[in-house]
């Protein structure tokens, strides 16, 4: 079974589960704070996945992880499944595709924002809005910062990318006058 199987399969099932108990988003956090965990300290994985830690020593330091940082039982229980099942490795990419069902399920959209320079608060809400208008339904706007793009604004959204920048309409009109 490919990973991307593995991982939706365990996704669809928290999902399930989330939607149940209408906790979609705390599990949603809950899930970045562990993968903020996990990426901060590596050996922690590496830990988790040795054959040569024994499944009780590991299923102990797991509950220590969940309860200093106050997970749900039910996620306390999915952690628990996935180490036993030995597809912990797994989760970055569960957590992804329970992110992706989770905004399927509530109508939401996640865009990538980028621009020259730090918008603030007004000018990422009128943003927002316009998004909102064109595509009919919420948004959640991740916004950057790249200089390279000198002026303007880029926004990814559902697959689809608005190059409004200012280095990009500089490589149209070069290109315009190198071919004539």
């Amino acid at each position: 079974m490919s990973l991307s199987a593995i991982s939706k399969r365990y996704a669809r099932a928290l999902i399930e589960l989330g939607a149940e108990q209408d906790k979609l988003e705390q599990y949603a956090g809950e899930l970045d704070r562990i993968l903020e965990v996990f990426a901060a300290e590596k050996n922690l994985q590496s830990v988790l996945a040795s054959p040569s830690v024994s499944s009780a020593k590991r299923s102990a330091i797991l509950s220590d992880l969940a309860g200093k940082l106050q997970l749900s039982p039910s996620i306390r229980n999915f952690l628990g499944l996935l180490l036993e099942k030995q597809r912990l490795r797994f989760l970055p990419q569960i957590a992804e595709h329970f992110r992706k069902f989770a905004d399927e399920l509530s109508g939401t959209l996640r865009a990538q924002l980028t621009s020259a320079v730090q918008l603030d608060a007004a000018q990422t809400a009128v943003i927002r809005s316009g998004l909102e208008q064109q595509t009919g339904r919420k948004v959640i706007l991740d916004t950057r910062v790249d200089p390279a793009l000198i002026g303007g604004l880029k926004a990814e959204i559902g697959g689809r990318i608005f190059d409004g920048s200012l280095s990009t309409q500089l490589k149209r009109i070069e290109d315009k006058l190198t071919k004539g």
